[in-house]
């Protein structure tokens, strides 16, 4: 089983590769940022692409309208939580 970081590290490469973000590497994205705004920038499609991949690699089941799911897509470390803690795959 990966470690915490392992698993951050995990999660960022995992989006640069489902958003298809060119000149991104996983060492650009701060943990802590937000991913929507003013952080990394992703929008409601992106939100969309990453849960179906979310889906797909960890076997999670994320509601696109709970207000879990803002604090879920808040940043990359809430997001790792979440998977640590719910992942079924």
């Amino acid at each position: 089983m990966a470690t915490f970081d392992e698993l951050i590290h995990e999660i960022k490469a995992f989006i640069i590769e489902t958003l298809d973000l060119e000149d991104v590497f996983p060492e650009d994205i701060d943990a802590d940022a937000p991913l929507f705004g003013d952080g990394l920038g992703l929008d409601s499609i992106d939100s969309l692409e990453l849960g179906v991949g979310l889906q797909k690699r960890y076997g999670l089941k994320i509601s696109a309208e709970s207000e879990e799911t803002r604090q879920i897509f808040s940043s990359i470390r809430a997001l790792a939580g979440y998977v640590a803690e719910h992942r079924t795959i």
